[in-house]
């Protein structure tokens, strides 16, 4: 009998290209942000967002994040802050609709925790973003994440509104995805 064969499908099987799950965004979702104006914390969440990843645990490589935000829909429950949150000096989205979130470079952080390296658009702004997350896998898997982002970085909060002393520039950013297998 011949190992050759078996020998050839085992050097076949270790250079095979490594692929990831495929996902999309399943109901239950959310994506918060909390900061605070004049030392008052408030919070407010983007309902309508869209998440594709694909990713393996054991194939960090081959995984890739991609989240797109309509900015039109945020919500703080104030109607004022709302306003002036879609207006020019914030996220202006007349002129810029949608933010979007890119991740292409994954780490282990130890156990089901991971890293995203990732790069945010926002208002036309291009910078980079690390997305943490504990990955919980299942029927449904669950990513449950958190970044900082600096909102001076992408110009979010012109004029009057850039005084830190009214609003600090780190945001924090957290986000629960519930997935269901792409199809």
């Amino acid at each position: 009998m011949s190992f050759k064969p078996l020998l050839l499908a085992a050097a076949l099987a270790f250079t095979a290209p490594a692929f990831a799950a495929d996902y999309v965004q399943a109901p239950g979702s959310s994506l918060t942000f909390a900061t605070q104006y004049e030392g008052e914390v408030f919070s407010g969440r983007f309902p309508s967002f869209a998440t594709r990843f694909s990713f393996d645990p054991q194939q960090l490589a081959a995984s890739k994040l991609d989240v797109t935000i309509p900015l039109a829909g945020v919500t703080t429950a104030n109607n004022d802050r709302d306003s002036e949150l879609k207006g020019s000096a914030f996220f202006s989205v007349a002129k810029f609709p949608q933010a979007r979130y890119t991740a292409s470079r994954f780490r282990s952080l130890g156990g089901n925790q991971y890293a995203a390296d990732g790069t945010l658009s926002l208002r036309g702004v291009s910078k980079p973003v690390t997305l943490t997350f504990t990955w919980t896998p299942g029927t449904q898997p669950v990513l449950s994440g958190k970044a900082t982002v600096k909102r001076l970085d992408f110009g979010v909060g012109s004029g009057d509104w850039a005084d830190t002393g009214l609003i600090p520039n780190e945001v924090a950013v957290s986000t629960k995805v519930v997935f269901a297998p792409a199809k």
